[in-house]
């Protein structure tokens, strides 16, 4: 019995090759050993796949004209320059953009993005740090996904954490 509509359950082959890619599961691996005992936000499947589906609910409430797979291959891409951060001190924005340039360049035959969509999903992820009303709309879904995926009101870390109070997440909200 199916649970979901046709569209709600369609496949995303695309963002899976981005998923299955082994220089994003080596990345992924290792930003999770490095943050293994991190007691702030941590950025694993589970926030990028929240980042992913707040996204997709900006896209439905505004309207915008962007494909599913495109928007969830930028969540799960957008912050795979951690390790490299915490090892080299390179922003991750910057990182992710040359890593997912990287992963996007090799994903070849009907899963492939053409160069706009990399160059979409690049941007995206080089400005996601930025709340700058003049970022790409996947720049700025991408922006307050990032943040808003983040249940501060539940952390109890929040007391530590570097984020200023009022841009922490101290309600429900979307």
């Amino acid at each position: 019995m199916e649970r979901c509509g046709k569209a709600a359950c369609a496949a995303m082959p695309r963002a899976d090759a981005v998923w299955r890619h082994p220089v994003f599961q080596g990345h992924l691996a290792r930003i999770q050993e490095l943050e293994r005992t991190r007691a702030f936000c941590r950025h694993d499947l589970a926030h990028l796949m929240d980042v992913a589906r707040i996204m997709w609910i900006g896209v439905l409430e505004e309207g915008a004209d962007l494909p599913r797979d495109v928007v969830y291959a930028t969540a799960l891409l957008h912050d795979i320059g951690r390790a490299a951060q915490y090892q080299t001190g390179e922003p991750h924005d910057v990182a992710g953009v040359r890593i997912a340039r990287e992963i996007m360049g090799t994903v070849d035959g009907d899963r492939a993005f053409s160069p706009a969509e990399q160059d979409l999903i690049a941007d995206a992820i080089g400005a996601h740090r930025v709340s700058d009303a003049a970022v790409s709309p996947l720049g700025s879904l991408l922006y307050r996904a990032d943040k808003l995926s983040r249940p501060c009101f539940a952390c109890p870390a929040r007391p530590e954490c570097n984020w200023p109070t009022e841009q922490q997440n101290l309600a429900i909200r979307i």
